[in-house]
């Protein structure tokens, strides 16, 4: 019997992001999550500085600043059974797009360490999800769902004013966390 595919994004889905904690050691700044609207932080970046910032990001492993949300690990590892289990995660930054190969090694070593049981294989790395399809999928991003049956928002800080009338017109579930994430499949 063949199992549902399920893909599931990876920044601000499975791990927060070590984005913010970079920008703000860089601009000397303590900007809560809850500040920006916009999925792109580095909007807040004064246009002078921004090529300093991406020197200096560039020279962190953004996911050394990353950590799993709570219940992540085990609702993954239980849906890895239930599920033909795909991590689909973007890895552009428009800013420096043109010199991010290195992330990619960051991404996939921080996904074997901290999910062990996840198949390299099913790790996909790209930016227009659109390409992708799936039973079911889980995103951050409403417009990467397109490509599923079930599509299922992860609420972050730049999706919450998303309100329940686009939600339907989109076909799309709204969660918080994990938990109802398991609930739910």
């Amino acid at each position: 019997m063949n199992k549902l595919k399920l893909m599931v994004d990876m920044d601000w889905v499975i791990c927060d992001n070590g984005f913010l904690q970079i920008m703000n050691e860089f601009l000397g700044t303590n900007y809560p999550q809850d500040y920006f609207k916009k999925y792109y932080m580095q909007e807040t970046i004064p246009k002078e500085k921004k090529k300093a910032f991406f020197k200096y990001f560039k020279e962190k492993n953004f996911y050394n600043y990353t950590h799993l949300y709570e219940g992540v690990y085990e609702a993954l590892k239980e849906l890895n059974d239930k599920y033909e289990l795909y991590i689909s995660t973007s890895f552009i930054i428009p800013d420096i797009k043109r010199e991010l190969g290195y992330y990619l090694t960051y991404k996939f070593e921080y996904l074997m360490r901290e999910l062990s049981f996840l198949k390299p294989e099913n790790i996909i790395f790209v930016d227009d999800k659109n390409l992708l399809k799936a039973d079911i999928m889980i995103d951050d991003k409403i417009n990467n769902l397109n490509g599923a049956n079930k599509k299922i928002l992860f609420t972050a800080y730049h999706n919450k004013e998303i309100n329940d009338k686009e939600l339907k017109e989109n076909g799309v579930i709204r969660v918080n966390n994990w938990d109802e994430i398991k609930k739910m499949l």
